[in-house]
């Protein structure tokens, strides 16, 4: 483990369920303070204070803010399945519908908090930990999305692996794009937008 790793990994990963309830309690208190203060003024001192403990108690979970904010990102990324694929109607006509199941679904996700997804995006340091978790999330999003396309009678693309990234891809960067900072009435034409490129290209329309 590199000294950046060291300094990103949680002090204490909890075993019993007063440790993960605590855990669960600075994390929660973070991205309360980061949200209202941002990141240079969300300091350990203000968590702790949020969480009610003592900054020597949240220091046994974490070494730093850094620390914290990586373990928020983590917890987001890993949080993020496709929640609505397993009751698709995969008819012919319907495709439309199954692509808009896979915009709305990024964009809820992504739709309770957009100053604490934006410090997450533009501040949250690179660990070990985040990597994996967003390979792991990749990989599963890639493999629901590319089961559902595969079996849809209206996808028409050539290469549906190289279709399925390309599709994944685009959603996920467009949606942290534009949830990180919404404006009135973006958030509906960004899914009404992406709906229908994807759609057409999915149709295999050129």
């Amino acid at each position: 483990m590199t000294s950046a790793d060291r300094r990103l990994t949680p002090r204490r990963k909890p075993r019993q369920v007063r440790a993960e309830l605590t855990r669960e309690r600075i994390l929660t208190a973070a991205a309360h303070v980061f949200a209202e203060y941002g990141y240079a003024a969300g300091t350990t001192n203000r968590i702790a204070e949020q969480a009610r403990m003592s900054i020597g108690s949240l220091y046994q979970y974490f070494p730093n803010k850094d620390a914290i904010l990586a373990e928020l990102l983590v917890r987001h990324i890993d949080r993020g399945a496709w929640t609505g694929a397993d009751g698709l109607d995969l008819t012919p006509g319907s495709l439309k519908d199954a692509v808009q199941s896979l915009v709305r679904d990024a964009i809820d996700h992504h739709r309770d908090d957009p100053q604490l997804l934006r410090i997450m995006i533009e501040e949250a340091p690179v660990s070990s930990d985040l990597l994996e978790a967003i390979d792991r999330h990749g990989r599963a999003r890639v493999g629901q999305v590319r089961e559902v396309f595969a079996r849809h009678p209206d996808v028409r693309v050539q290469d549906l692996d190289m279709a399925v990234e390309l599709v994944v891809g685009t959603v996920e960067m467009n949606t942290h794009k534009l949830m990180a900072t919404p404006h009135p009435n973006q958030v509906e034409r960004l899914e009404t937008e992406l709906v229908a490129m994807i759609t057409r290209y999915l149709h295999g329309d050129r």
